[in-house]
């Protein structure tokens, strides 16, 4: 098929794809709004979801921006025709609160499932997912200090929810599914080992999963296994040398190593996992992988290829470290507002909507320049998604085709360097500070407690 032939067939899916997830129409069937509803169900949700696009918009700024560039979402509404609607948020807000969690989990899945299956295999005709786990911080109310506990040091608590998400992430396209979520500190606190075992259920039959050490134990490769999955994670040191010594080596050369072991859980798997079967056992290949940098990897898989094949494939594991920035920073997930679980966990899907969306229109626009998804900023199309798709004027419908192939030619020159051989690392990095708006009204609090209740004095 020529260049052009298949540059049409692609902007036309890729149109098709967007009017499909923006519109969303049976959303509105499964949670009915009533006849006189402005913000219907459908509404709400994309305007949950223009805010994580606008990078975390406060909810006066997307209903002004709905009402200026969007009206084709309030289809014959006489308030909006005759100027009377109001550009306040008391009724979006009052619209949020009223959405179902399970009627916003059903639109991220569809978008997540509809990227997916348009998405090309990687391995052996196989898509591949790369599972990580990330915290962000909540606002100090009490329903999420109580769900998402703070951390402790030595001064005692400290005042900001943690919640601990496991996230994964389709490794050709960068589309995310939504994560799993739970409490990194407190008396009912999880793990990322926990929470992936949860979230390799839900991930398209035959999947390869990729992992770091956080969930390279035998519990998580198990339920990868019996979920119908390939493993391919990486393991600490301190686990790999036991297994090592059980094992068999069938091949090395040139630093390289691999040993075949029968993978059955330790002592120590079954008192932190007693619902391991009696039988249970994962047939593995282990690596040892040198790196150019001196360190090490050690990989434990499933996958039939050798250790350099191997070591090639875990280190495009690193791509999620940049889909989770994009997540958290680019779309300003770290900062949500929302003081209730319900409210943090539709936040939470939505921008994991909005994130999914721009993922779709790079996927395009790469199509357009003929280079893999990734080769493509993400920053970049997000800003020409945002400033010629959202915040333009509306405009008929016989004119939205060129507006949005338009918007595609420019994505498409937002290429990335080619640093072949370049690898990220996790790293620490400091919180970014938050507002002192919550702080205030503790000490506050804490100096009217102080004045009611003073210590007695020392004597002297």
């Amino acid at each position: 098929m020529p260049a052009t032939e298949t540059n049409t067939h692609e902007l036309t899916s890729a149109i098709e794809t967007l009017r499909e997830m923006i519109r969303a129409d049976e959303l509105d069937r499964r949670q009915p709004s009533g006849p006189a509803a402005v913000y219907t169900t459908m509404v709400t949700i994309w305007m949950m979801t223009m805010q994580r696009l606008g990078g975390g918009k406060s909810l006066n700024a997307v209903v002004k921006d709905v009402l200026a560039h969007s009206r084709d979402l309030f289809p014959n509404n006489r308030r909006l025709r005759e100027g009377t609607l109001s550009e306040t948020s008391g009724a979006y807000a009052e619209a949020r609160s009223r959405v179902e969690l399970k009627t916003v989990e059903f639109f991220a899945n569809r978008v997540c499932d509809s990227l997916i299956d348009a998405s090309p295999s990687w391995f052996d005709g196989r898509r591949a997912f790369i599972l990580d786990g990330t915290t962000i911080t909540l606002p100090p109310t009490p329903e999420l200090q109580k769900a998402f506990p703070p951390a402790t040091n030595q001064h005692g608590d400290t005042v900001w929810p943690v919640a601990l998400l496991l996230v994964a992430h389709e490794l050709q396209s960068g589309c995310a599914l939504p994560p799993e979520i739970g409490a990194m500190y407190g008396a009912n606190n999880t793990s990322e080992a926990r929470l992936s075992e949860a979230l390799v259920r839900r991930l398209p039959a035959g999947s390869i999963v990729l992992a770091d050490s956080g969930s390279g134990i035998f519990s998580v490769a198990y339920a990868t296994v019996q979920a119908g999955h390939q493993v391919l994670f990486r393991l600490t040191k301190s686990r790999f040398k036991p297994l090592r010594r059980q094992a068999t080596l069938i091949a090395e050369g040139d630093g390289y190593q691999t040993w075949r072991l029968r993978w059955t859980p330790s002592g120590k798997d079954r008192q932190s996992h007693p619902e391991l079967p009696e039988d249970a056992a994962v047939d593995v290949w282990l690596h040892e992988v040198p790196l150019d940098n001196g360190e090490t990897l050690y990989l434990v898989t499933t996958l039939p290829v050798d250790a350099q094949q191997a070591g090639e494939f875990y280190r495009r594991r690193y791509d999620v470290e940049h889909d989770i920035r994009d997540v958290k920073v680019t779309l300003n997930t770290e900062c949500i507002r929302a003081k209730s679980v319900s409210m943090v966990k539709k936040e939470l899907l939505t921008s994991i909507v909005a994130y999914n969306l721009v993922v779709q229109f790079r996927r395009q626009a790469a199509a357009l320049a003929g280079v893999a998804p990734r080769r493509l900023s993400f920053t970049g199309v997000w800003n020409t998604f945002e400033s010629f798709l959202l915040t333009q004027p509306p405009c008929a419908a016989a004119d939205w085709p060129a507006r949005y192939e338009g918007a595609l030619q420019i994505a498409s020159r937002d290429k990335l360097p080619n640093r072949p051989g370049r690898s990220y690392p996790r790293r620490a990095h400091p919180r970014r500070p938050k507002s002192t708006k919550f702080m205030t009204k503790i000490s506050a609090k804490k100096a009217k407690q102080k004045k009611e209740n003073p210590l007695p004095e020392t004597p002297k």
